[in-house]
């Protein structure tokens, strides 16, 4: 019986590991998708008004390069993000480990 309880929680410890990569791959995911949403948006509204894409590229590119550097310019919201981001991490990594200890509880 032992050995059905330890492979249920090694189960329950790769669910959460597999829940916990998938959460920081969207987190960093979306940072990058993110700016490539906003020139979308920006091509897709310039073509409402009557630019064509192109051209509503050549203008949206800078304007979204332009707002990514003023984000980069704020003082602290960069490093703020990327440390979500890791704290996001820590989170799953401890979790993931506290699995081991009932592991070992289970098989004493």
């Amino acid at each position: 019986m032992k050995k059905v309880n330890v492979a249920l929680v090694r189960l329950l410890q790769f669910v959460v590991f597999v829940v916990s990569v998938f959460m920081v791959i969207v987190y960093f995911g979306a940072m990058v998708l993110l700016p490539l949403d906003a020139v979308v948006l920006l091509i897709k509204l310039m073509g409402v008004v009557g630019l064509n894409g192109f051209i509503a590229a050549f203008i949206a590119i800078p304007v979204v390069g332009y707002l990514g550097l003023m984000v980069y310019k704020t003082p602290g919201l960069c490093k703020m993000v990327v440390d979500a981001g890791v704290d996001l991490i820590k989170t799953g990594k401890t979790r993931v480990e506290a699995f081991n200890e009932i592991a070992d509880a289970i098989k004493a």
